[in-house]
C-alpha cells in the first residue's frame, strides 16, 4: 500500500468564480508543520483566529477545477457548506496515523499535544 500524500475531493456545492464558472473537483495535499505554524504569524489570524482555517486550506488545496491558483480569496469565496466539508476533510486526512503516547489517554494526548488546523 502506497503512502497517500494527496487526496481528491468533490465540493458539495462548488466554487463560483468571477466569470460564473463552477469548480467542484479538487485535490488536497497533506499538511506540513509549516502549513500550520506559519499562518499563526499572519495579522489576519491574530485579529480573527477563525481565519487560520482559510490560510491553511489555501496552502494545502493544490487544485480546484480549472483555477490557476487557490488562494485565500478563493477560500473566502466558498459557500459555508463547502468550507465545512474541506475542514472536515483536512482533519480526517491529516489525522491518520496520529502518534500515541503510551500511558496517556486519548483525551489527554489531544489536550497536551498539537491537534490539526491550529488546535492546541
Amino acid at each position: 500500500m502506497a503512502f497517500e500524500t494527496e487526496t481528491d475531493f468533490t465540493l458539495p456545492k462548488g466554487f463560483v468564480d468571477a466569470d460564473g464558472n463552477l469548480h467542484k473537483e479538487g485535490s488536497m495535499r497533506l499538511a506540513t508543520a509549516a502549513d500550520e505554524i506559519l499562518p499563526l504569524k499572519d495579522p489576519r489570524v491574530k485579529q480573527n483566529p477563525a481565519y487560520l482555517a482559510v490560510i491553511v486550506l489555501s496552502r494545502v488545496i493544490t487544485r480546484l477545477g480549472s483555477l490557476q491558483d487557490v488562494n485565500t480569496k478563493v477560500v473566502e469565496g466558498l459557500f459555508a457548506s463547502d468550507l465545512n466539508y474541506l475542514q472536515a476533510l483536512y482533519e480526517e486526512f491529516n489525522a491518520d496515523g496520529e502518534a500515541e503516547v503510551p500511558g496517556l489517554s486519548a483525551g489527554a494526548q489531544r489536550a497536551e499535544g498539537f491537534g490539526v488546523m491550529g488546535e492546541a
